[in-house]
């Protein structure tokens, strides 16, 4: 039962990702982390696990209150992509200071590149209501 919304009245907005329950990854939604480390063999997944966990501790820190949607996670050899969804609630000035911040912040912490694709929208995208 974890990691599922409950059916409730029909009022509780849910987004894509979260309206479809764990099970359904690879079918009807995708994987919220991207690299090699998920092939048979291959070590350093555990590490991988606790930085993802991390990453996206950091993000709802120094983004408070307007991520949209959960942040996908890609690494490209020494490159860490993160790309998330905002909703319009930061002046753009405070964006951009944010996502220097993060960026240089991150790059630090993990001693390679660190590349933020935000994109912002009007509200968070509702996909039903349960």
């Amino acid at each position: 039962r974890a990691a599922r919304v409950r059916v409730g009245k029909g009022d509780k907005p849910v987004t894509y990702e979260k309206a479809h329950a764990p099970h359904y990854i690879a079918h009807r939604k995708g994987w919220l982390s991207l690299h090699t480390g998920n092939l048979a063999g291959e070590p350093g997944a555990a590490e991988r696990a606790v930085e993802d966990a991390f990453l996206r501790r950091f993000l709802y820190g120094t983004f408070p209150g307007v991520l949209a949607d959960q942040a996908v996670l890609k690494r490209r050899g020494n490159l860490l992509v993160v790309c998330a969804v905002l909703a319009r609630g930061l002046a753009p000035a405070k964006l951009y200071f944010l996502v220097g911040y993060a960026e240089t912040l991150l790059a630090g912490f993990y001693k390679c590149p660190v590349r933020l694709e935000l994109q912002t929208v009007p509200a968070a995208a509702v996909y039903k209501y349960l």
